[in-house]
């Protein structure tokens, strides 16, 4: 299974949820890809839209491999192989998490202007992302939600890790997944177009999603937009 894009991904994820009976449903995504996941199905489900700002930590000399991630709290969550990966050396994972700390920072000045965080209590919360490596943010990321007491906790994604969806799923109610293959890599490779998404289009989603007082009116707007940018 290919995506074409992640617009493509989100509706047939949508597809696999629309008969859900949601309480007030809200869709929390991971920065920055999963935005446009959720953008999607927050509009065909008829759910707000939020951002959960979780970030993975990076392994030394090698950046694009996780070794656990952190909340906007500053709670940390490592995996475990990150133990064999760092030995002893905590001064490394002091200063990662520094760094990833202020990165969150900058995002949550920068998204916080156009939609401030949404109420999780009590509400059906979906937490999307284009993808499942690690698990990492994730993970992170539902650790913090679950702390919210939501009615229910769903991660909804296109493609995964299927080992990794294993300890996913100790963290939720219930994952929904289109496609867990054996011969996983990357992410990327499951789209053919895997576009870097910037902070622009991030904001500008969440500006759509952000007016409480007609929320799905401009997810409406902003779901028949990306439809026309996928063809």
């Amino acid at each position: 299974m290919v995506f074409y894009n992640r617009e493509d991904a989100a509706l047939r994820l949508a597809n696999r949820l629309k008969d859900r009976a949601l309480r007030d449903p809200l869709v929390l995504a991971i920065p920055r890809g999963g935005v446009i996941i959720g953008a999607v199905l927050a509009h065909e489900l008829g759910a707000d839209l939020d951002a959960v700002l979780s970030r993975k930590l990076r392994a030394p000399a090698q950046p694009e491999l996780a070794i656990g991630a952190i909340s906007e709290q500053g709670q940390v969550y490592l995996n475990e192989h990150a133990e064999e990966v760092l030995g002893f050396d905590g001064s490394y994972l002091a200063e990662e998490r520094r760094h990833q700390l202020a990165e969150i920072a900058r995002r949550k000045a920068l998204y916080r202007k156009v939609r401030p965080p949404a109420p999780v209590k009590g509400r059906s919360v979906i937490i999307t992302d284009d993808g499942i490596a690690t698990g990492s943010t994730m993970i992170a990321a539902l650790r913090t939600t679950r702390a919210q007491n939501p009615h229910e906790l769903i991660v909804a994604v296109p493609v995964a890790s299927p080992e990794r969806l294993e300890e996913v799923e100790r963290w939720c109610d219930e994952v929904v997944c289109l496609y867990a293959p054996e011969n996983f890599w990357a992410i990327g490779q499951f789209y053919e177009d895997f576009t870097q998404v910037d902070d622009e289009q991030v904001v500008d989603l969440l500006r759509k999603f952000g007016d409480a007082s007609k929320p799905h009116e401009a997810g409406k707007s902003q779901g028949q937009q990306l439809y026309r940018h996928r063809s």
